[in-house]
């Protein structure tokens, strides 16, 4: 049929039939690609959180023994919210929406609204994720008649800040749980990983702007001394670049289901 391409009808540049090895030709370079990415010196020698706080993630296996044993002997509720908020959660890298499902309920059963971010898995800090984003922002604010809550682990929080400076209006909020913002990008254990699935350097996002500028809302910054992922300097942020920082003593993997970073967003939702 006219208009429509088969594997035999596609050429190269050169004229060259491209074919089945040549789509398998293009996939093998593109991993290559990303392989050198996750290969690629550190420039700047930054400095990172220790590897034994790294292994110290693994930590997160066992959640599901102690929730177990907090609902059977240590039930963990949250006090009723003050003033119901309607909030969105937006998940860390390589996750999804259901790694905050336990999170989430918590703030429900509080009395807030809570909302996932819709946007399936965060697989890098690009363009087109931010836009389903904003739209997503937008129809909730319009939804709920009032400015959104945005709570962001990791870099769901990069995501947050940076709805919070173009759409200042539709948010109350940003609270942001080990959220590398601030410093080098470099300062943390996985940048590797990162430029091997998103496919560009970290420092190098397809979106502008300056990470470290303070979103015109008030901005929380929640951070770790045990963060085996992420540089609590980078985490924390200086004055001027957030409202405040407010440290704990989790892993990162534990901002996103710890009662102790469920209590501290819980208390920052409430403090309005």
């Amino acid at each position: 049929m006219h208009g429509l391409f088969t594997p035999s009808q596609v050429t190269t540049p050169q004229g060259t039939p491209q074919g089945v090895s040549g789509f398998t030709a293009l996939a093998d370079s593109e991993w290559a690609r990303r392989l050198e990415l996750a290969r690629e010196p550190d420039p700047d020698g930054a400095r990172r959180p220790r590897l034994w706080l790294l292994l110290g993630e693994l930590g997160y296996l066992f959640e599901p023994l102690r929730r177990l044993y907090r609902r059977l002997f240590n039930p963990f509720r949250l006090p009723k919210a003050k003033t119901p908020r309607m909030v969105m959660i937006l998940p860390g890298f390589a996750t999804n929406a259901l790694k905050m499902k336990y999170f989430a309920h918590r703030l429900e059963d509080a009395g807030h609204t809570v909302k996932r971010w819709g946007c399936g898995y965060n697989w890098g800090y690009t363009e087109a994720l931010f836009d389903q984003l904003e739209h997503r922002l937008l129809d909730l604010h319009e939804r709920g008649g009032q400015p959104v809550v945005l709570v962001g682990w990791s870099l769901g929080g990069l995501y947050a800040r940076e709805l919070a400076k173009r759409q200042p209006d539709a948010v109350a909020k940003v609270i942001t749980m080990g959220s590398p913002f601030s410093g080098n990008l470099r300062s943390n254990n996985v940048w590797r990983i990162y430029q091997a699935v998103a496919g560009h350097r970290v420092d190098e996002p397809e979106i502008s702007g300056a990470l470290s500028r303070k979103p015109p809302v008030d901005t929380v910054a929640l951070w770790s001394p045990a963060d085996g992922a992420i540089s609590p300097r980078s985490a924390a942020g200086y004055p001027g670049e957030r409202d405040r920082a407010i440290a704990l003593r989790c892993s990162h993997m534990g901002f996103s289901y710890s009662p102790e970073a469920i209590r501290a967003v819980a208390k920052e939702i409430d403090a309005g």
